[in-house]
């Protein structure tokens, strides 16, 4: 075999996976924009509020694990408190902070230590004590103060300490909309021959917008450049993500921030798993896994497209590249982990489309392209680029992933339009064409860099800190 015809092989196999990226990425729109239709005309005139008014609601807990929370801790408790449902507790899990998260939260709530019955059936770090308020407001609130174990033990916590029949996970410092669990809720009673074992809601981000009293009343377009960036990873994410992967019941991820499980199987599966840095992606998959080899049951993992929760994202380089090393690091856990599952029959659709789709598509995609950059310089030293081609396809593929980001842009403003006004989609829309210059490189390296952490003996087992700036919070 010749140089030129190994460079064949080479340039065809480039062009093929890029072709089927492009392929995969218009089928995944196409399938999003026909469920959130579907969705919509379903449920544009429902009255979730009547809802409260039935006798069979699923109980549920909403376990929000804090560490080093004291900026937002208050006003996110607050935000909890005014949900609206039946039956429901919350409970706070202090993860060992070692700032006055804990003491601020005593303080404020007039909270005093109790004995309360705790059943450790999933093993988790000493619980140091818990507590209730004595203001008889806050009556299902509980905060639980532990030895710091990180976000999947005190989310372990939380569900041995719950007793209800489902349960919120939730990150402390995220906003969520008063009605959200009964739109998370609904897909759990409507589902009469398939099991519900989870459900997932949109996520949005709340940098710039107005908090007051515990609710998102204003939204705006971030003013911070790497958050504005977030925005757009978002909608392409959540709006032309998930919900098609929802339509054909092959989800396998559903946000660590915001995501609704059935107790009785999570604690079947062992809960969550502390040894990944990816424990909602784990915690899916592993609940997939279940009920093909256990229950051998039809089942569902639903998703709301519904904007439902709201966070505050990293606004640095440092915090963001901590983030999305930690990102790839648990996707390549989760994917060692349930190997098994890799283009196996036995698992139907997950097996054979869902996992191998992440395994090609989301793990290995950053690799390919810094392979790629090197084949392009490597193909440039030594004179045997063709110029014409590259531009060629460098073109097609700026202007694909552009075009994919701009419809993202108006789909969302076509169909819940929370961030208002024509000078945010021409903000939007340079924000999109410096994504694809700046951000996305940056997110590749990030990626890039999970993966040597993961396999060259630098591996990280925490999840980095994460600081946070708080909200621009108002109370009346």
């Amino acid at each position: 075999m010749d140089s030129y015809s190994l460079i064949d092989i080479i340039n065809r196999f480039f062009l093929v996976y890029a072709c089927t990226i492009f392929l995969s990425y218009f089928t995944v729109a196409l399938m999003s924009v026909l469920e959130l239709k579907k969705y919509l005309n379903k449920n544009r005139n429902f009255d979730y509020t009547s809802m409260l008014g039935f006798h069979k609601l699923p109980s549920v807990s909403i376990i929000a694990p804090a560490y080093n929370e004291e900026k937002t801790i208050i006003e996110n408790i607050k935000c909890l408190l005014n949900i609206k449902y039946q039956d429901f507790e919350i409970i706070i899990v202090n993860d060992g902070s070692k700032d006055s998260s804990l003491e601020i939260i005593k303080e404020y709530f007039s909270l005093v230590k109790v004995d309360l019955i705790y059943q450790g059936t999933i093993p988790t770090k000493p619980i140091r004590g818990i507590y209730k308020s004595t203001n008889i407001s806050y009556t299902h609130l509980t905060i639980v103060d532990k030895e710091n174990g990180g976000k999947a033990d005190a989310l372990n916590v939380g569900v041995n300490l719950s007793q209800k029949d489902l349960f919120l996970a939730i990150d402390v410092d995220c906003i969520i909309e008063p009605d959200a669990v009964l739109k998370m809720v609904k897909p759990f009673i409507e589902e009469r021959h398939t099991e519900v074992i989870a459900s997932g809601g949109v996520i949005r981000v709340a940098n710039s917008c107005e908090i007051v009293n515990g609710r998102v009343d204003k939204v705006h377009f971030p003013k911070n450049i790497w958050a504005r960036f977030q925005v757009l990873e978002y909608f392409r994410a959540f709006t032309l993500g998930r919900m098609a992967w929802a339509r054909i019941n092959g989800l396998l991820i559903i946000s660590g921030a915001f995501g609704l499980f059935s107790r009785k199987r999570a604690v079947a599966v062992g809960g969550y798993d502390t040894n990944t840095v990816g424990e909602d992606l784990e915690l899916v998959v592993r609940m997939r896994r279940y009920m093909h080899e256990v229950e051998k049951k039809k089942y569902k993992v639903a998703f709301i497209p519904d904007p439902l929760c709201w966070t505050e994202v990293p606004e640095s380089y440092k915090i963001l590249s901590r983030q999305r090393n930690r990102w790839t690091r648990g996707g390549i856990e989760t994917i060692q982990k349930h190997k098994k599952m890799f283009l196996n029959p036995e698992y139907g659709l997950i097996g054979m489309v869902s996992f191998p789709y992440w395994v090609l598509f989301e793990w290995l995609a950053p690799i390919i392209e810094i392979i790629g950059i090197g084949y392009v310089i490597f193909m440039t030293i030594f004179n045997i680029l063709s110029f014409k081609m590259f531009i060629t396809m460098f073109g097609f593929v700026f202007s694909f992933a552009l075009l994919y980001s701009f419809f993202a842009i108006l789909y969302e403003a076509y169909t819940y339009n929370k961030y208002q006004g024509i000078g945010y989609l021409l903000n939007a829309f340079v924000i999109a064409i410096l994504e694809m210059i700046f951000y996305q490189p940056l997110n590749m390296i990030f990626s890039l860099s999970g993966n040597i952490d993961t396999f060259f003996g630098g591996k990280k087992k925490g999840w980095g800190e994460m600081t946070r700036k708080g909200f621009n919070n108002t109370s009346t």
